[in-house]
C-alpha cells in the first residue's frame, strides 16, 4: 500500500468513527443493538429490549419448488396468526417474496395485539458463487446491492419487480419497513468460494465506506462489508431509515479453530464479520448471524473440550459448549437464526452425546430438542433464536438418498425418508384428509376390496402421496409366535420366490418381504440384487465390503435397508480412522399414528390391534424413484450416461402383494398368494395442512423469554 494512500484510508476512518459526515435525510430508527441485545423502540421514545424467537419461513409448499412461489396470501395470513399464537415474536425469510408476502404481514399486523417483526434476507446466485468463484466478481457483488435495493423498495411500499423465471415480481405498494427489526444478507457461505475470492483478491486490504469500515480484514470480509454499506446508505438516502445488520454465517466458515474436524472443508476458510464495523453514522449497529444446529459439522461430536462440558443437568452437552466459544468470540449481538432437528423417519448424521439427531426424530420429541436447543442459546447469552422452520419442504434432497430419485418431481411427493424435508413445525400431510392414520381402527377401510385373500388371511392396500398402506386381518394370529410376512412385488423380472430366512414361499418373485413380528423385531427388506445401498456403497463407492451372492438374480437373499451416516472419517488429533457408519432404516416400529390419539408417535410404521394389521410403507423404502409417474429404480447396476450415481428407471403400472403367516402350527409349503395393487398418477398432489405436537412445545417454550 502506498504512503498516500494509506494516509487517505486513515483520515477517512478517523472522520467515520468521531462522526464523519451523514446524509442529509434525517435518521429514523425503530429498531437497535447494543453489545448484546435487540431494542425496539416504545412509547415516549424509550428502548425495549426484546429476546428474538421465531421461525424461518421458506418460499415452497407441495407441488411448487421455492422460485415457483406458489404459497398464496390466505396462507401467509393464517400461518401468521398460528406463529404469533405460538408466542414468537418475529419471522425471517431468506430472498424477494411474492406481494401476497407483504400484504398479508401488512394487514396481519395492522390489528394485532403484537406485531411480528421481520427479519429480512438477501439471497445470493449460488449457482453464480460456484461457475465465478470470486464473492468481488461484478455479475456476483453488483447484482447482490441491486437486489437488496430492490427489497429496500418493496419493504417501503414502493417496489416493481418485472416477470423473471424463478422470482419474485410484481408491484409492492403495502410499507412494512416499520416492522422489519433487521436484515441478514447472504447464504451459508461455501468454503471454496470464500478461499477462492480471499486468494483472487489479494490486493484488497482495506475498506471505509459511510457506515461501515474494516480492520484486518479478509477480501471476503470486505466484500460483506462493501453490500452492508451500500444497503444501508441506499435505505439512509432515500428513506432516511436504519435497523441493524448481519450476514449470513455457519459453523463451517466460523472464525473458531476446529482442529479435530474431520472434513477438511469444514474448517479451511474463515468468515469473521468482527473484522467489520460500525462507524458512527452507523446507530442502528451490527450483529452476528449464524446456523447453529447440534449435530453437524463432525467437530460437535469429536472436539475434546466441547465433549468434556457438562450443563447443569449433568449432560455432556456440546452445542452449549460451543455457543459459549463463540458468544466469547463477538463484541455485538448474536442471533442463532437457524436451529432445530427434523421430526423425519429417515436420518443423515448423529449427535453421538445427546441424540439430538438429524432425523429419526419423533414429532414430539423434535418440540423438545428444540426447546432445549432454545433453552441453550438462551442461557449462553444470545440475542434470540430462529427454529428451522416454520413449514415442512417436500422439494428438499438429502445427501444420503439423494440418488435414488428424480429431483424435478420431489416437490408432488412427499418422503419422510429425506429428513430435510420434515423440519418444520406445519405438516403438509397427504391427502385432502388422512386415507389411512395407522392406528389399528379399520373404519377407513370401509369401501376397500381385498387385494389377496388365502386361508381366511386378507390382504388389502391403499395409498396417498406419502406412504403405501397395508391392511391385514389376520385371525387367530398370535403376537407372541407368529411372524406375519407381506412379500411385495413391484419390478418384472426379478426378485426372489422364497427368502432363505423364511419358510414360507410365494407366487410372484418378490422384490421387497416385509416381516412383522410384534414380540421381537419387525422391518422391511429388499431382493439382495435390488439394495440400492450396497450398489452405492459396497460396490460403487467400496465403502462397505463385497458380497458376490448379493449381485445374482433370484438368491433368495433378502437384505436388511441401510441408510448412510458418514463416510470413513479420519479424526486428525486423535489419529484414529471412524469406519464408514449407516443405520437399519428398513426397521418398523409399532405405535398409534393418529396425531388425535394422545398416544400418538408420529414414526409409527404398523399399528396391530386383535389379529389386524394396519402398516405404512414410505414410497422409497419400495424403491420408488417418484411415485407421482409411477417409476420405480430399474437395473440398479446400469446407470445412466454413465455416471456411478444415479439409477435409470421404469414405469410400472400394479404393486402385487400378498400377506401370510409363519408359525410353528401353519401351513409352511402353500405359496403366499399375489394380488394387484393398481397404482394411480398424478400431476398435482394433494394435501392438508396439520400443526405437530412439536408447535405447542414450543408455544410453550417462547412463553418464557
Amino acid at each position: 500500500m502506498t504512503i498516500r494512500k494509506h494516509l487517505c484510508l486513515t483520515a477517512a476512518l478517523a472522520l467515520m468513527i468521531h462522526g464523519g459526515t451523514v446524509s442529509g435525510a434525517a435518521t429514523s430508527m425503530l429498531y437497535k443493538v447494543d453489545d448484546r441485545t435487540f431494542y425496539t423502540q416504545g412509547s415516549q421514545q424509550a428502548w425495549n429490549p426484546i429476546f428474538i424467537t421465531g421461525v424461518n419461513i421458506g418460499a415452497a409448499m407441495p407441488s411448487k419448488f421455492p422460485g415457483e412461489l406458489g404459497i398464496t396470501k390466505a396462507m401467509y395470513r393464517r400461518w401468521f396468526k398460528q406463529i404469533a399464537r405460538m408466542n414468537a415474536n418475529t419471522i425471517r425469510v431468506y430472498t424477494t417474496l411474492m406481494p401476497a408476502f407483504y400484504e398479508a404481514l401488512a394487514e396481519f399486523n395492522r390489528t394485532a395485539p403484537k406485531p411480528l417483526y421481520l427479519i429480512h434476507g438477501v439471497w445470493v446466485d449460488e449457482v453464480d458463487m460456484a461457475t465465478l468463484s470470486d464473492a468481488h466478481h461484478p455479475k456476483i457483488k453488483d447484482t447482490f446491492i441491486q437486489d437488496a435495493k430492490t427489497i429496500i423498495d418493496i419493504l417501503h411500499g414502493k417496489g416493481f419487480v418485472r416477470q423473471k423465471p424463478g422470482h419474485a415480481y410484481g408491484r409492492y405498494t403495502r410499507d412494512v419497513s416499520k416492522y422489519v427489526i433487521g436484515w441478514i444478507l447472504g447464504v451459508e457461505w461455501d468454503p471454496y468460494f470464500v478461499q477462492d475470492t480471499n486468494t483472487r483478491n489479494a490486493h484488497r486490504e482495506q475498506f471505509v465506506g459511510q457506515y461501515l469500515y474494516t480492520s484486518g480484514a479478509s477480501p471476503f470480509e470486505i466484500f460483506l462489508a462493501e453490500v452492508g454499506d451500500a444497503v444501508i446508505r441506499y435505505e439512509q438516502d432515500r428513506y432516511g431509515m436504519q435497523r441493524p445488520l448481519a450476514f449470513v454465517n455457519w459453523l463451517t466458515t466460523d472464525p473458531l479453530s476446529h482442529p479435530n474436524e474431520p472434513m477438511e472443508q469444514e474448517d479451511m476458510s474463515v468468515v469473521d464479520t468482527e473484522h467489520v464495523k460500525a462507524g458512527a453514522s452507523f446507530s442502528a449497529g451490527l450483529f452476528a448471524s449464524y446456523h447453529v444446529y447440534p449435530y453437524y459439522p463432525d467437530f460437535l461430536n469429536y472436539q475434546k473440550d466441547y465433549s468434556q462440558f457438562i450443563d447443569e443437568k449433568g449432560q455432556i452437552n456440546t452445542y452449549r459448549a460451543y455457543l459459549r466459544e463463540l458468544r466469547q468470540r463477538h463484541q455485538v449481538p448474536v442471533l442463532v437464526s437457524e436451529f432445530g432437528v427434523p421430526a423425519s423417519r429417515g436420518a443423515a448424521h448423529r449427535d453421538l452425546h445427546r441424540g439430538y439427531d438429524q432425523g429419526q426424530i419423533d414429532e414430539t420429541e423434535q418440540g423438545m430438542i428444540d426447546a432445549s436447543l432454545l433453552e441453550d442459546i438462551h442461557a449462553e447469552g444470545y440475542a434470540g433464536g430462529l427454529v428451522f422452520s416454520w413449514q415442512d419442504e417436500w422439494f428438499k434432497r438429502t445427501w444420503n438418498n439423494m440418488d435414488f430419485d428424480l429431483p424435478d418431481r420431489r416437490p408432488f411427493w412427499s418422503n419422510p425418508q429425506t429428513n430435510e424435508q420434515e423440519f418444520g413445525l406445519l405438516a403438509f400431510d397427504p391427502g385432502k384428509r388422512n386415507v389411512c392414520l395407522v392406528d389399528g381402527r379399520l373404519d377407513e377401510w370401509a369401501d376397500q376390496a381385498a387385494v389377496a385373500t388365502q386361508d381366511g388371511t386378507r390382504l388389502f392396500m391403499k395409498s396417498d402421496e406419502k406412504y403405501v398402506y397395508f391392511r391385514v386381518d389376520a385371525p387367530g394370529f398370535n403376537p407372541d409366535e407368529d411372524t406375519l410376512l407381506i412379500p411385495v412385488d413391484t419390478l418384472p423380472n426379478q426378485g426372489n420366490y422364497s427368502s432363505v430366512n423364511h419358510h414360507r414361499t410365494f407366487s410372484r418373485a418378490a422384490d421387497f418381504l416385509i416381516h412383522i413380528e410384534p414380540a421381537k423385531e419387525s422391518r422391511i427388506m429388499v431382493d439382495a440384487h435390488y439394495d440400492s445401498f450396497y450398489r452405492l456403497y459396497a460396490h460403487t463407492l467400496h465403502q462397505l465390503p463385497l458380497n458376490g451372492a448379493y449381485e445374482l438374480f433370484s438368491s433368495g437373499l433378502f437384505s436388511r435397508m441401510n441408510l448412510a451416516l458418514n463416510r470413513a472419517l479420519y479424526l486428525p488429533v486423535d489419529r484414529v480412522t471412524l469406519p464408514f457408519s449407516y443405520y437399519e432404516t428398513g426397521l418398523l416400529q409399532a405405535g398409534n399414528g393418529n396425531p388425535r390419539s394422545p398416544s400418538f408417535k408420529s414414526l409409527t410404521d404398523y399399528a396391530y390391534n386383535n389379529g389386524h394389521f394396519e402398516i405404512r410403507i414410505p414410497w422409497q423404502l419400495l424403491n420408488f424413484a417418484d411415485p407421482s409417474t409411477r417409476q420405480v429404480m430399474s437395473d440398479i447396476y446400469a446407470p445412466p450416461n454413465g455416471t456411478v450415481r444415479g439409477v435409470p428407471t421404469q414405469t410400472i403400472k400394479h404393486i402385487f402383494a400378498g400377506a401370510g403367516i409363519e408359525s410353528p402350527q401353519g401351513d409352511l409349503i402353500t405359496p403366499i398368494k399375489m394380488g394387484a395393487y393398481r397404482l394411480k398418477e398424478w400431476d398435482l398432489p394433494t394435501y392438508h395442512e396439520r400443526l405437530k405436537p412439536s408447535y405447542y412445545r414450543l408455544k410453550q417454550a417462547f412463553s418464557s423469554y
